[in-house]
């Protein structure tokens, strides 16, 4: 939902970006001793040839894993030789297929739900092919589990940025997500708000077929936070935080892949209708500084106000980063990651508005959505 920096526990309640606190009310006799075998992980992969090994690898390194469930989503490219070749090194993986998608299926959804139902253990891990497992990360989700008595853990991963554009885009994108969501909220069971991350997504196999599973939200595109919020909604408590030090990704490896991958997403994240589409808008620019500027063209005065406001824009963002535990550094890509990430908020309303999302090579129906008309 990567190079970020250590941040407060005060600071991490309330934001995405920052670890969360653990409740102290605990109930052992939910959770496994960690150490022992007791989680499924399951990985759903389609096109993802560059990066499931590693993924795979990072896994089977977690002691409290006892089976590594990859599901090949109808992959054109050498995905199935790669986890074939990883499984002769590691026994506990296992290759399964989809097949044809059902209608009415998100392939994600599918893929996971095909990797459920083979599952044997008393927890469902679901992690992405391009997330990566940092020593003792399950062993950490257990333990959150057991003090917070939480039956659904959920971290959002250190975000890895390699390209100016990924340096731009993601990190202003969570900046701007901690403003909609708090980690808090998500962990207090008397607050509706719930949310998750599908990168790392850790649920008692006993509540997951109580809720319905990933049946219950086939044509979900946010599958990770329908699944929390019918989880929330049925009583069961959830917890939700930073990755920090447990799991890290690198989502894209593209412009056009992290522009489409964003597309998908960015328009529910923000509130799912037109009107909260123009409200991010209006919020996220700089439009004062902006201005001007642009007439400063005519009148030097403005110019230099402008300059200094959007300083003071820019600083500001500053601080939004290392809060949400991401290098400072990353203040300088702050113009660039306004323009595009506008381009990308609107780009998603109107898929929405179409009731067409494209991603990785399908094109899934959404509806029209009444409100994005």
């Amino acid at each position: 939902m990567s190079n970020a920096n250590p941040n407060s526990q005060k600071q991490g309640e309330e934001s995405l970006g920052a670890g969360a606190g653990v409740g102290t009310d605990s109930n052992a006799s939910t959770v496994e001793f960690v150490g022992e075998p007791c989680i499924s992980a399951i990985v759903p992969a389609r096109n993802e040839e560059a990066v499931i090994a590693a993924c795979v690898k990072s896994l089977a390194a977690q002691p409290e894993i006892a089976e590594i469930l990859v599901v090949n989503d109808q992959s054109s490219d050498g995905t199935v030789a790669a986890v074939r070749r990883a499984a002769v090194e590691i026994p506990k993986v296992n290759l399964l297929e989809t097949g044809k998608l059902p209608a009415g299926w998100v392939g994600k959804n599918n893929a996971v739900w095909r990797g459920a139902s083979e599952a044997r253990s008393k927890w469902l891990l679901f992690t992405d092919a391009d997330a990566e497992l940092l020593p003792g990360g399950t062993a950490r989700a257990l333990q959150i589990a057991q003090e917070s008595d939480a039956a659904l853990v959920s971290f959002s991963p250190e975000q890895v940025t390699a390209t100016w554009y990924e340096k731009a885009l993601i990190p202003f994108v969570y900046c701007r997500l901690a403003r909609h969501f708090s980690f808090k909220d998500v962990n207090d069971p008397r607050n509706r708000a719930a949310a998750a991350n599908g990168q790392f997504l850790m649920i008692r196999r006993d509540v997951y077929d109580a809720i319905g599973g990933h049946a219950a939200i086939a044509g979900e595109v946010l599958e990770d936070v329908a699944l929390a919020k019918n989880a929330k909604r049925a009583g069961y408590p959830i917890w939700f935080g930073s990755g920090k030090g447990v799991v890290k990704a690198r989502m894209y490896r593209s412009f056009s892949a992290m522009r489409e991958g964003w597309k998908k997403n960015l328009y529910l994240l923000m509130g799912g209708s037109r009107a909260s589409t123009y409200r991010e808008f209006f919020a996220a620019v700089p439009w004062i500084p902006f201005l001007l500027i642009l007439i400063g063209l005519w009148m030097p005065f403005a110019l230099m106000a402008g300059v200094v406001l959007l300083l003071v824009r820019q600083a500001g963002y500053g601080l939004d980063l290392r809060s949400n535990q991401f290098s400072g550094s990353l203040i300088l890509y702050y113009v660039p990651a306004v323009f595009i990430y506008c381009g990308v908020l609107f780009g998603s309303y109107r898929a929405y508005a179409r009731g067409k999302v494209a991603w990785k090579g399908r094109e899934i129906s959404v509806g029209t959505h009444p409100a994005a008309r």
